[in-house]
C-alpha cells in the first residue's frame, strides 16, 4: 500500500502516540480541524454528529462511546463520521478531568454536596480489582459520573455544536467562491489577462 511504514508499531507505540502526538498538538489539531471540515454534509449534520461524539465521550461508558455516538447522531439526524470524530473530546488527557468533574456535579445533583473524586475514593470503590467488583460495587462510583455527565454533556456538545457549525459553514462557503470563481470565462489555467492586450 502507498504511503505504508515499514515497520509496524507496536501496541506500547500506539499508546504513546495516543496520549502525546508524534509531530506536535498544534499540527494533530489542525489534521483534525480539515477532517472534520471536509465532510460532505450540511454544516448542521455535521456539527450535530460531533455533538453527539462529544455528548458521549462525557459518559463514564468507556468502550461504547463510538456506538453511543452513533445513536445519538442516528436519533437526532447527525453525521456519522462527524459523531465518531467527536469522540476525539474524550482521549486520554482529558479523561482524568471529565471524571473528577463528572462525579463532582453528579454527586451535587444526587447527595447535595460536591464529592472530589481522589485516588482514595476511587481505591475505596476498586479495592480488588475492576473485573473483581460486583455491579453494586460499582455503583457509588459509576452514578455520580453518569447523573453528572448528563448536564456536562449536553453543555459540551452544545458549545461544540455552535463551534463546528459556524467553522463548516464558513469553510463551505469560501469553498464555494473559490470554485465559482474558476468557473469564470478567464480563469482558465495558463491564460492570463495580458494576453488580450
Amino acid at each position: 500500500m502507498l504511503f505504508k511504514r515499514r515497520d509496524k508499531p507496536n501496541h506500547l507505540e500506539r499508546l504513546r502516540v495516543a496520549v502525546w502526538p508524534r509531530h506536535s498538538f498544534a499540527r494533530s489539531a489542525r489534521y483534525f480541524s480539515k477532517r472534520v471540515l471536509r465532510l460532505t454534509a450540511s454544516p448542521n449534520a455535521i456539527a450535530l454528529g460531533f455533538a453527539a461524539g462529544a455528548f458521549a465521550s462525557i459518559t463514564p461508558f468507556i468502550g461504547l462511546h463510538f456506538i453511543l455516538s452513533f445513536v445519538i447522531a442516528f436519533i437526532i439526524g447527525g453525521n456519522m463520521v462527524a459523531a465518531a470524530l467527536g469522540t476525539a473530546v474524550g482521549n486520554p488527557l482529558t479523561f482524568p478531568f471529565i471524571w473528577a468533574s463528572t462525579y463532582k456535579v453528579g454527586s451535587m445533583i444526587i447527595y447535595g454536596e460536591a464529592k472530589t473524586l481522589d485516588h482514595r475514593t476511587i481505591d475505596r470503590h476498586l479495592d480488588g480489582g475492576f473485573l473483581e467488583k460486583s455491579l453494586d460495587t460499582l455503583l457509588p462510583l459509576i452514578k455520580p459520573m453518569l447523573v453528572g455527565a448528563v448536564p456536562l454533556g449536553l453543555l459540551t456538545a452544545t458549545v461544540f455544536y455552535f463551534v463546528v457549525f459556524y467553522s463548516v459553514r464558513a469553510y463551505q462557503r469560501s469553498r464555494r467562491l473559490k470554485l465559482a470563481s474558476r468557473r469564470l470565462p478567464g480563469n482558465v489555467k495558463g491564460v492570463t489577462h495580458d494576453a488580450d492586450a
